[in-house]
């Protein structure tokens, strides 16, 4: 099993979805975070002073798939994702020794679905 981390902008989540619901991937979990790493920084006037920002907000989605499943994964999400431009996001594969599904307690491939 692989776990796929996608660190992506926020306006993206519904491409995300439609991506992974077209490979039948149906449980993922979604977070809001901030991250840095663009080159350049901008300021915004807060509270009468200038405040230089070096975070930006993006979202991160996370699934656990089969092993033959990842690569189409990551593939889907890169190509939905995807703008061109820089701050677009990357993309993690990470792998999972176990899964179990606490109600029935399915284990591997079982608990996915």
């Amino acid at each position: 099993m692989k776990k796929i981390q996608a660190i992506l902008q926020p306006y993206k989540i519904d491409e995300a979805k439609q991506a992974l619901g077209d490979l039948n991937v149906v449980g993922m979990t979604v977070s809001e975070i901030v991250g840095c790493g663009e080159p350049g920084l901008h300021s915004e006037f807060f509270r009468g002073h200038t405040v230089l920002v070096d975070t930006q907000p993006r979202i991160c989605v996370e699934v656990i798939v089969p092993d033959d499943l990842a690569d189409k994964v990551v593939m889907q999400l890169r190509d939905a994702c995807r703008t061109g431009r820089s701050g677009d996001g990357k993309l993690f594969v990470l792998p999972v020794d176990d899964a179990v599904r606490i109600r029935t307690g399915d284990r591997g491939d079982a608990a996915l679905t």
